[in-house]
């Protein structure tokens, strides 16, 4: 068993605290003028994404978490469950609906995304930042409408997801959207 002691923590450590995988997003070592040094931690629950503010003495340690983190390409997917493959060694792997979450909007057949598994057990994915899409149906526009420089509509891509456009992108084109904000990037010629 692996562990940390508390004056080790830095940013990206992978923890295990009150029995859940923890990702360290901010670390701070306070030496105070009267008493024992601490450090101040903020946590990141892989399973749940809840945001905890701890504070350890200099001395504690805690357990390194199996965490890996591996890029697979999505296959396919049957309702309940949505199937990776390993590139290098041809291994499927499925993943049940409610981890895959909200980033199912943005998967398409063949594409890789990095799976990230605890006890060999998958427990988040993230695609890739950007992806192309492409548009199936856009919300309809009024002449004059374009009035406001920052003017957009609605649009319904390939995934379902919808995304604000700009008024000049039509039904059949490809876009390309940020994954983590949902965001409309560029047109795709």
């Amino acid at each position: 068993m692996r562990v940390y002691y508390s004056n080790n923590f830095r940013l990206g450590c992978k923890i295990i605290f009150e029995n859940e995988p923890c990702l360290i997003e901010s670390s701070e070592f306070v030496k105070p003028g009267k008493g024992q040094a601490f450090v101040r931690v903020k946590l990141r629950k892989l399973l749940t994404k809840q945001l905890i503010e701890k504070t350890f003495k200099s001395t504690d340690s805690l357990e390194v978490a199996d965490v890996i983190e591996c890029t697979l390409s999505y296959v396919y997917n049957d309702g309940d469950f949505w199937y990776f493959i390993n590139n290098n060694t041809f291994e499927e792997l499925s993943v049940e609906e409610k981890i895959i979450g909200m980033n199912k909007k943005w998967l398409l057949e063949q594409d890789t995304c990095v799976v990230t598994l605890w006890n060999n057990k998958p427990i988040s994915i993230t695609p890739k930042t950007f992806v192309k899409l492409e548009v199936i149906d856009v919300q309809a526009t009024l002449k004059g409408d374009t009035i406001n420089t920052s003017a957009t509509k609605l649009a319904i891509l390939s995934t379902g997801a919808v995304v604000k456009v700009p008024l000049f992108i039509q039904s059949g084109q490809l876009i390309k959207v940020d994954t983590r904000s949902g965001e409309y990037v560029s047109r795709i010629k």
